[in-house]
């Protein structure tokens, strides 16, 4: 798991996040200044009552009790809000057992990691790694009983403070620490950013889905998963992070029944998975008017061949299509109809569906196709960095397809 700390915490998490292929969290400290000089550091506090103080500096300040609990009882102030700004209500993700990844924009003093990292290992973490790009070079040494390991990209001789050592040390804003979370890698139960659970009715069906709603472009992605998964898609999940993360809407659900995914021949049929595709596309339109959103389809393994199946009707509103790992022949003759700009991702080590891709971009003559090969990939692209860039070549795709069709 990864925790940032904010605000300027989270941009470095998120990056560390997206490459590790790791949930992302936020944990809230707040710095206690001196009284007369609040740049310097005379301790922390963080989320669950956690307070650590520097008797130094206490000492060197003459800080009195009261004084000292004026300045956390405001910083508790700002801390909650910053929480419930932050989460949303959402609980915090669990880190009993696990790895905890404390991440900063650089560490100065050390207070707010080391508020950080004891509140982390009040929760249960099993180990607390503490990474940031700078920092003194005693780093490590002052934080050891605190952290299991101490990671700084650059340790300085003459660090004086974290700002010197950036271009652009601009504030990061409460908005952007907040869109950061919303495109995080979702924990391993499926959570994701979302409105509250839908139904999405098809005939005396009613298919379980998660929507967020856009927050920028008024587009929005639905998700078609393959075979053997479901709206639960670690995958799908990350790049529909990724989505949301720019501004567009995404919706996940399931194409079957529980009941129905136990049959394999119902698992396969590509054409009943690209009939409820286009029942659920009309459905969210519906929901979303007055001013239905433009609509893209993200499909992964046999889920492309619906989406690419169901965006060749004559009366399909979908605009864009990306496919990752995808299987397009199973779409078969459908493909030569399919008019939306469509995108394939495939792994580099996933050689036979690379040529499957190869030979159903050939027979799409009627629309804009594109194929990206990434390196050193798999068929799940499970590699470290892989996902990422695949959720980045669909922001783009998607941005570029989706925006210039709402501006028709």
């Amino acid at each position: 798991m990864v925790f940032g700390l904010p605000r300027g915490g989270i941009p470095v998490a998120a990056e560390v996040a997206r490459a590790l292929g790791a949930p992302l969290d936020v944990l809230v400290v707040r710095k206690l200044g001196l009284p007369y000089q609040p740049e310097l550091a005379m301790g922390a506090i963080a989320e669950d009552g956690v307070r650590v103080v520097d008797e130094r500096m206490l000492a060197m300040g003459s800080v009195t009790a009261p004084e000292l609990d004026a300045v956390e009882h405001r910083e508790r102030i700002e801390l909650e809000r910053r929480v419930a700004r932050y989460r949303g209500g959402r609980r915090p993700r669990p880190v009993a057992g696990r790895t905890a990844l404390v991440v900063d924009d650089g560490i100065a003093t050390g207070a707010t990691a080391r508020a950080a990292c004891r509140a982390l290992r009040a929760r249960g973490a099993a180990r607390v790694v503490l990474a940031a790009p700078v920092g003194p070079p005693d780093t490590a040494e002052r934080l050891a009983d605190v952290a299991d390991e101490v990671v700084l990209v650059a340790a300085p001789g003459g660090f004086a403070a974290v700002g010197q050592w950036y271009d652009d040390f601009s504030p990061t804003t409460d908005g952007e620490v907040a869109a950061l979370l919303r495109g995080s890698v979702p924990a391993e139960s499926g959570a994701v950013a979302a409105d509250p659970p839908v139904e999405i009715p098809v005939g005396s069906l009613r298919l379980p889905g998660a929507l967020v709603p856009p927050s920028g472009v008024p587009a929005l992605v639905v998700f078609a998963h393959g075979s053997g998964s479901s709206r639960h898609s670690p995958r799908n999940l990350q790049v529909a992070g990724a989505l949301q993360a720019v501004g567009l809407g995404t919706l996940l659900f399931d194409l079957l029944t529980a009941d129905e995914e136990r049959d394999r021949a119902q698992v396969f049929d590509v054409g009943l998975l690209a009939d409820r595709l286009a029942v659920a596309t009309q459905w969210i339109r519906e929901q979303l008017a007055p001013a239905p959103p433009a609509v893209g389809y993200f499909g992964a393994s046999t889920g492309a061949a619906a989406a690419l199946r169901a965006a060749a009707s004559p009366d399909s509103p979908v605009f864009a299509v990306v496919s990752r790992g995808g299987r397009p022949d199973l779409a078969g003759a459908a493909l030569s109809a399919v008019r939306a700009p469509t995108l394939f991702v495939v792994g580099g080590a996933d050689r036979v569906v690379a040529d499957l891709n190869r030979e159903a971009r050939a027979r799409m003559v009627a629309c804009e196709t594109r194929l990206e090969i990434v390196p050193g990939a798999g068929h799940l692209f499970s590699e470290p960095g892989t996902l990422a860039t695949v959720a980045d070549l669909a922001c783009e795709w998607f941005l570029a397809h989706l925006g210039a069709a709402v501006g028709r």
